[in-house]
């Protein structure tokens, strides 16, 4: 199982649009430290598996190899609006699986073209993907939203973003299955106040402390957490790295 983070930051983006700071300096200047919309890209037998679908070189990406499905966490505009150019595409339906949610995102729902909506996936109930066995999570999130535990027979991986903590269910599960490798959300830096949405670097430490994975990647990172990050004083524990664009992992 190969998976690739196709995009590791937040809906702002890096570099953020008018901003000065150092991390969107950087990013201007050196593409290797852009962030575009969080998504990641599951390799297995041959088989392509999208999570999420946010960046709007969706349809470009696909034409190189036709996704076998699509998991999508939610239907905030970053993590879908690259399907609404996908859909008006030709061949085969493509199998979009994701969380119950009746607004959906602008009009895919009512004008779907080539994408097969699944919605409604039941928390904790696994899901066969080709090789791949999906577990959905729920996570904490202004709009319902999915986590997956994915596993391929010998290694177990859990994606774990957009949240802010994790219910106890969601927990309880992950420490049973025992995840390999966890991607989690880590949007702000700890100087960041009162987060609702999403995880500062502190709360997804120390969910990765009491999962006790081998490897962890942060993403969905803001350009404050880069900024961050540049100063040096916000060491990451061994086996703890920031996640970047186009980073392929071999689980």
């Amino acid at each position: 199982m190969k998976l690739r983070f196709a995009g590791t930051g937040d809906s702002a983006q890096v570099p953020c649009f008018g901003c000065d700071c150092p991390a969107c300096q950087r990013a201007r200047l050196l593409t290797c430290h852009r962030r575009g919309p969080c998504a990641g890209e599951i390799e297995l037998d041959g088989e392509l598996i999208l999570i999420d679908a946010g960046r709007m070189d969706l349809a470009e990406r696909c034409e190189r190899q036709r996704p076998a499905a699509i998991l999508l966490t939610h239907y905030h505009a970053d993590h879908v609006q690259g399907l609404l150019h996908l859909r008006w595409g030709r061949g085969e339906a493509i199998p979009v699986y994701g969380p119950k949610d009746a607004q959906g995102c602008a009009d895919l729902h009512k004008h779907p073209g080539i994408l097969d909506f699944r919605p409604g996936l039941k928390p904790f109930r696994p899901l066969t993907l080709g090789g791949l066995t999906v577990t959905p999570l729920p996570l904490n999130h202004s709009k319902p939203t999915l986590g997956y535990a994915i596993e391929d027979g010998a290694q177990r991986i859990a994606w774990l973003c957009d949240t802010v903590g994790l219910p106890g269910a969601t927990e309880r599960f992950l420490q049973e299955w025992r995840p390999h490798g966890v991607v989690i959300d880590a949007t702000h830096p700890d100087s960041y106040q009162a987060p609702r949405n999403h995880n500062d670097v502190a709360m997804a430490l120390e969910i990765i402390e009491r999962l006790d994975p081998a490897r962890a990647w942060l993403t969905h990172i803001s350009h404050e957490l880069d900024a961050s990050m540049m100063t040096g004083n916000l060491p990451l524990p061994v086996g703890v790295e920031l996640a970047a664009d186009g980073l392929e992992i071999l689980v």
